[in-house]
């Protein structure tokens, strides 16, 4: 049943991304933007995409505190990898952006900057995950950090608002109107991309907890032929 709804996301997502790669390059260029439009078809995607994936981590975590079910650091460890390379393809299509728009690929705005150290954060929270042996210990430690961490989504949300910024402010606001031109077209191309990325997030996250789980299970069935091993040793 799961294997049938995960293959049935993956589905979804490959048609979705596809009908959105469509609308996206058949809508029309932006009166201001240009064709540079284009790049927000995936960049606010992959960012809106990266703030669900931490919220995701924080749930997990919060059940795996509660419950000290593996499965769910399992999850949260998922979901925390999802939003690493959300954030980083939002500062890589970010950076193509700026480049024509700015003269630069790169400037120490507040969004950018409160990007990239949330990115640093979350790479952090996968060294940590690697120092810790112990695999309760480092359950606990991970939840931690990922109900910490998510800290960084409103920092980095309202950055634009509460330090001075070049940076547009936020296409989808949580309170008031989505800020893109009223081109039906542009409308369609931007929630399909929108929709397609957000199913594509269940669909990995899903994918990679199975994964996960498996890797866990062929870690235990190698520690527990160790074991074996030792054990005839010192029988003989």
């Amino acid at each position: 049943m799961k294997d049938r709804l995960t293959a049935a996301l993956g589905g979804l997502s490959l048609l979705l991304l596809l009908a959105g790669l469509y609308l996206a390059f058949a809508s029309p260029p932006d009166v201001n933007q240009k064709e540079l439009v284009r790049i927000y078809y995936l960049h606010v995607p992959a960012a809106w995409t990266s703030y669900m994936a931490y919220v995701g981590t924080m749930i997990y975590s919060l059940i795996y505190l509660v419950r000290r079910d593996t499965r769910f650091d399992r999850m949260a460890a998922a979901s925390a990898e999802l939003g690493v390379l959300m954030t980083a393809l939002a500062l890589f299509s970010g950076s193509l952006w700026a480049k024509p728009t700015w003269g630069t690929y790169w400037t120490w705005d507040p969004r950018l900057t409160t990007t990239a150290v949330g990115l640093l954060i979350y790479l952090g929270y996968f060294i940590i995950r690697g120092l810790i042996d112990d695999p309760h210990r480092r359950a606990r430690v991970a939840a931690v950090l990922g109900i910490v961490g998510t800290l960084y989504i409103p920092v980095n949300y309202m950055s634009v608002y509460w330090w001075r910024s070049i940076h547009q402010t936020a296409t989808v606001k949580i309170l008031g109107k989505l800020e893109l031109a009223a081109d039906p077209r542009m409308l369609q191309a931007f929630f399909t991309m929108l929709a397609a990325f957000t199913v594509l997030y269940f669909f990995l996250v899903r994918l990679r907890g199975i994964l996960a789980k498996r890797e866990e299970a062929l870690e235990l069935a190698r520690d527990e032929a160790e074991l074996r091993g030792l054990s005839r040793q010192g029988g003989v």
